[in-house]
């Protein structure tokens, strides 16, 4: 009995790390990451969603975003800020909550493309936390 224990035990720690590996961003990705909540300004750093590099490939950093062409802002902001409207376009509420999203995804942006080594941003849907919130992703 403890002969087969110490194997589920030692699969299970396998698997864990297995997957920590496969979905953990590299040490470059967390050290762009460290730089947004480093410089990020109060509001930044205030928001509900957090920025983060989640991979760099060359001199390109990937910013996750939660909302994409496929994935309309209001979806994001609906999940961000529940108490606003965001099925009416007019309302200033979700006015403003849209161009608050535009300015701290404006900031985090400027932030990763100021690192050395950085020459390029491209955003990429954070799809993870789109699942998370119940808002339907697009296939990849």
């Amino acid at each position: 009995m403890v002969k087969k224990s110490y194997w589920i035990v030692l699969l299970l720690v396998f698997l864990v790390g297995l997957d920590w590996y496969i979905r953990a961003p590299d040490a470059r990705s967390r050290q762009l990451s460290s730089a947004i909540e480093a410089q990020a300004s109060q509001e930044l750093k205030d928001y509900p969603y957090q920025f983060k590099v989640l991979k760099v490939s060359g001199d390109t950093a990937y910013l996750s975003t939660p909302r994409s062409f496929e994935v309309p802002a209001f979806w994001a902001l609906a999940a961000l800020f529940p108490d606003i409207d965001t099925k009416n376009a007019n309302n200033l509420a979700f006015i403003a909550a849209e161009q608050r999203l535009g300015r701290v995804q404006a900031e985090a942006h400027a932030i990763v493309l100021a690192q050395p080594g950085v020459k390029e941003v491209a955003w990429e849907l954070d799809r993870e936390w789109l699942k998370r919130h119940f808002i339907e992703v697009p296939a990849k």
